[in-house]
């Protein structure tokens, strides 16, 4: 017995109309403003070897992937981040392209996710990767960037965070703890649960280091978050924060100025991000709706190190923010529809192509009678029916 044959799996659902005109919407507008700032468009498989995010070590968790089997018997997963793909295809087919290298892109990824954080385990992303690229210049160009794709997205209020990888993996490497540990304090700094990291913290034997951790996600707001945390970890990652610093005061004199806070308790689930971190939200969505940052050292995984910076907007969740603000036309109903008389099938197909020529939305009618026709534009809301016979004459409804 088919007992799952109407269901979609836990993760997954279908998306209709109103959700689905919102998605297109939002893909076409990111991938007008990417191509408009010169960058090119990629696809990369949804398949791909589990080594993609495993190599030398996991940069995601390996729990966190859908996987399956070749033909073969070699290890595949669905993907569940996009920027290792995209490494790896700028470190085989994009070899000898002039650098900077800027690439696009709009595909899904999966990813398996705990049940009680209201994620999909499905989401589109739109995102760009700009590889090659050091420095505050790539910096700049890639937050204005991620502010310019919330923009056009139709979010009138969106925040942007900026935080850097160095000032967490700085402070985690004076611990003398193994790679478990670590990754309980990173996720439970990540995710601001405090009591839990307080226990955690416990634990360590570097209480000075500890006590810094601790405070850590609390270290967010304005440039005052800077000195309270130069004055907490000494030169332990003062580069990092200098670096904030410039980035952030640089900020403040355009009209990002009051849209970016700083975040120093800001670290990612990937394990591949070096240097500056950036997540973007918009109000009235509970979830993180950008997310991004550099990562110098993951090309050379694939042989061919180059500097990168880049980001991935969540379109399903600006999406359905859109769709809560009515922002989105959940598809027009047809100005007319036309009913072709027996023997005048093709001449009612031909006659909509003509109303759609003038800006109408012109739908034919499959039905077989006048009456049909009628009832069924009535049940849609449809202003106008047209009887396309010997001569061609419209009812309004």
């Amino acid at each position: 017995m088919k007992i799952n044959n109407k269901i979609t799996p836990k993760g997954f659902r279908d998306y209709l109309f109103e959700e689905s005109e919102a998605q297109t919407a939002v893909e076409n507008r990111l991938s007008a403003l990417f191509a408009s700032r010169g960058y090119h468009s990629v696809v990369t498989p949804a398949l791909e070897f589990m080594d993609v995010f495993t190599c030398p070590e996991p940069a995601i968790p390996i729990e966190q992937m859908y996987k399956l089997t070749d033909r073969n018997g070699r290890l595949l997963v669905l993907r569940p981040d996009i920027t290792l793909p995209i490494a790896r295809l700028a470190a085989t087919r994009l070899q000898n392209m002039p650098r900077p290298v800027r690439l696009c892109y709009t595909e899904k990824v999966f990813k398996v996710n705990p049940g009680l954080n209201g994620r999909r385990d499905e989401v589109t992303q739109s995102g760009v990767e700009l590889l090659g690229a050091a420095g505050k210049r790539a910096d700049l160009e890639i937050l204005k960037t991620a502010a310019d794709a919330l923009s056009v997205c139709g979010a009138t209020e969106f925040k942007i965070e900026i935080g850097h990888a160095a000032v967490f993996k700085g402070l985690i490497a004076e611990l003398d703890t193994d790679g478990d540990t670590v990754e309980r304090v990173r996720r439970l700094i990540e995710s601001k649960c405090y009591a839990a990291l307080d226990d955690e913290l416990d634990k360590l034997e570097n209480q000075k280091i500890a006590g810094i951790l601790r405070r850590l996600p609390h270290l967010f707001g304005g440039g005052e978050v800077l000195e309270e945390a130069a004055a907490l970890c000494g030169d332990i990652c003062g580069d990092a924060l200098q670096y904030l610093r410039d980035i952030y005061d640089t900020l403040q004199t355009t009209s990002l100025a009051g849209r970016v806070d700083l975040d120093l308790g800001l670290v990612h689930s990937n394990t591949y991000y070096t240097g500056l971190l950036l997540r973007g939200y918009l109000f009235g969505s509970g979830v993180t709706v950008l997310s991004g940052g550099r990562y110098d050292h993951l090309l050379q995984q694939f042989g061919e190190p180059m500097p990168a910076i880049g980001f991935a907007v969540e379109n399903d969740a600006v999406a359905e923010l859109l769709c809560q603000q009515g922002a989105v036309d959940g598809g027009r109903i047809p100005d007319v529809l036309v009913f072709g008389e027996p023997g005048y099938e093709m001449q009612a197909v031909l006659y909509c192509t003509e109303r759609i020529a003038q800006g109408q939305i012109a739908e034919n009618s499959v039905f077989d009678s006048w009456a049909q026709s009628l009832e069924y534009a009535k049940q849609r809301g449809i202003p106008a029916v047209v009887r396309v016979g010997a001569s061609i004459a419209e009812e309004r409804i």
